[in-house]
């Protein structure tokens, strides 16, 4: 039985990305001179009047959503018959998690026989989006509610959500860093590079001198733990800094091009947290790449990325000089097979050999080719012609690049 899937605008979801795939979505609310906004399509969303704001207005508050009022939107879908999964940012920087396990509770009362599960993605943007999107896959092939909850756990925990910031006074207004450390970043230029942890939570992992060798260090953390990257879309989140997103986007195709990429604003909730100058990296890593983070250095990451592709390509070379070995033993094994026969048999089995060799030769040929196509395809993996070759689809919704695709 089909189930619907429920998330909400942390997500960062383009609204036309969250209706192709059937999500409904809660919409969170923001605060700025007594007004309460909301950003339900980020496609349309004036991001830089906003961002400018965050520099120089007021501050924006947030209020985190109440069981009451998520028990509303759940409500819907059981007085329908509906199971449904709703899909949380993290209960590791905000309450609303907490808040919709709450209005589960209070759901099962009233509504015994509905299935509903919260997902605690323990991340935000799109390290929450891209699990509502693969929830929705998961519905659509079929998957039961349980599975498909068990499948999403998993999921997240995969999910990883690396980024850096421009600005450490905005993390110190949130607490995460001390009124010292923020000071002292400042002055000497530091940027840190940020990820959700294991319980969700945001932490300081490494500190990186200079904006641009920040961007560089969270591709290289790409390059080391992205899972398949060829099968995945990664996602790019920025505040006001496009040319950063712009120059992450050429670095991870550099050596490992993922399948697609989206790139968007931030939302103005999330932003309002980590500020102006944010950038976001999300991608599936294995299921400890929240922990290995930690330990990945930008030169390693290169250096594992060479000892990677290199270990691929000997992998390919040996299975390619199998196939020539099988094909040289075939033909032996006909001639052979040709002088022990009789007389009668002879030019029979030479014929059918003779018929064999040439279908052989033909598999010998089109192994060589092979083999010097991927010697080629080798040479031609330097980091400029490997961005090149790549056919990656980007799809891009920003403030100053609304609505771009284009392969590159």
């Amino acid at each position: 039985m089909a189930f619907t899937v429920i998330t909400d605008t942390s997500g960062n979801l383009p609204k036309f990305m969250a209706d192709e795939y059937g999500l409904k979505v809660i919409p969170f609310y923001y605060h700025v001179d007594g007004k309460d906004l909301c950003c339900e399509a980020i496609e349309d969303f004036d991001s830089e009047s906003y961002y400018r704001r965050l520099k120089d207005g007021p501050r924006v508050t947030t209020t985190q959503i109440t069981p009451q009022r998520y028990l509303e939107y759940f409500e819907e879908e059981a007085k329908a018959g509906r199971d449904f999964i709703y899909v949380s940012m993290s209960g590791g920087i905000s309450g609303s998690c907490d808040s919709a396990r709450v209005a589960l509770r209070m759901l099962a009362e009233d509504y015994p026989d509905v299935k509903a599960f919260v997902i605690d993605t323990k991340g935000a943007a799109l390290g929450e989006g891209f699990v509502a999107l693969e929830a929705a896959r998961l519905r659509d092939r079929g998957i039961s509610i349980e599975e498909a909850a068990e499948k999403l756990e998993d999921y997240s925990k995969r999910m990883c959500n690396v980024f850096t910031v421009d600005d450490l006074l905005y993390l110190k207004r949130g607490g995460r860093l001390s009124n010292a450390a923020a000071w002292i970043g400042t002055i000497l230029n530091i940027k840190p590079l940020l990820k959700g942890d294991v319980d969700g939570k945001i932490v300081a992992f490494a500190k990186i001198r200079g904006r641009k060798k920040a961007v560089e260090a969270l591709a290289g953390r790409y390059e080391a733990l992205v899972d398949h990257p060829e099968e995945q879309t990664v996602g790019i989140v920025q505040a006001a800094c496009e040319e950063d997103a712009k120059r992450l986007e050429e670095l991870i195709c550099r050596n490992r091009p993922p399948k697609e990429i989206l790139h968007v604003d931030y939302e103005p909730v999330t932003t309002s947290y980590v500020g102006p100058g944010a950038l976001a990296l999300f991608f599936l890593g294995g299921p400890d790449v929240r922990t290995e983070l930690d330990h990945v250095r930008t030169g390693e990451a290169s250096a594992a990325a060479a000892i990677r592709n290199a270990a691929e390509a000997a992998k390919e070379r040996v299975s390619q000089s199998r196939s020539v070995e099988a094909v040289k033993n075939a033909a032996e094994a006909a001639k052979e097979k040709v002088t022990h026969s009789r007389p009668v048999e002879a030019v029979k089995n030479a014929a059918e050999a003779a018929k064999e060799k040439v279908s052989q030769s033909k598999t010998a040929e089109a192994v060589k080719n092979a083999a010097e196509a991927a010697k080629e395809k080798v040479s031609q993996s330097k980091p400029v012609e490997a961005v090149k070759h790549a056919a990656v689809r980007v799809r891009s919704f920003w403030s100053k690049d609304k609505n771009r695709e284009k392969e590159e």
